[in-house]
């Protein structure tokens, strides 16, 4: 989850849990406390929940009540970030190269020698140098989404650890030029 996914997520959530249950100038003092609580202002935080007289039994802001007995549950990553949060690539440094791996259907992983500015048809010659497989017998997909030959790899927004799918079309996996032969008999009548 990258920081604008986990922004969105919270965003979601602070927006629809007042429609469910509760009262909603609870969950306005539950968000300010979460926001308080991250920027590690404990005082605020604690100051925000005894002024709306909010009882925490655990001792944290997942599960509280408020002085009427309503519940109100909050999830984790609403008050503290993931530990393995993704960092977002930006486009003005290129020189943070992710240099994806490409992998290709035959089930081999190829790294590739990449700047972020290469287009794809670029890292196709590098890969029909490097591999023996012609330009021609390559789709590069990433996301879900075809690319094509003129696609930047920094426009695909590619991040580190995350692979490139290079499909191989079976001719290029038959060999040179080679093309299955058929032959039909037909039965001769004496």
């Amino acid at each position: 989850m990258t920081e604008g996914q986990l922004r969105s997520k919270r965003d979601e959530f602070w927006d629809t849990a007042p429609a469910f249950e509760g009262r909603k100038e609870i969950w306005d003092a539950l968000k300010a406390a979460a926001v308080a609580l991250e920027s590690n202002d404990h005082e605020l935080a604690q100051a925000i929940v005894d002024g709306a007289n909010i009882t925490l039994p655990h001792g944290t802001l997942t599960e509280c009540y408020d002085e009427l007995g309503n519940r109100y549950q909050l999830p984790v990553y609403c008050l503290a970030p993931p530990v393995n949060l993704i960092s977002e690539c930006s486009d003005e440094d290129p020189s943070d190269s992710p240099e994806p791996p490409v992998r290709l259907s035959t089930g081999k992983d190829v790294r590739l020698s990449t700047s972020m500015a290469d287009t794809i048809g670029q890292l196709k010659k590098q890969l029909q140098t490097q591999e023996d497989i012609d330009v021609l017998h390559q789709r590069w997909f990433f996301s879900g989404k075809l690319l094509t030959d003129k696609t930047r790899l920094q426009d695909t927004k590619i991040q580190k650890d995350f692979v490139i799918q290079v499909i191989v079309s079976s001719q290029a996996l038959r060999g040179p030029k080679s093309s299955p032969i058929t032959t039909v008999s037909t039965p001769t009548s004496e």
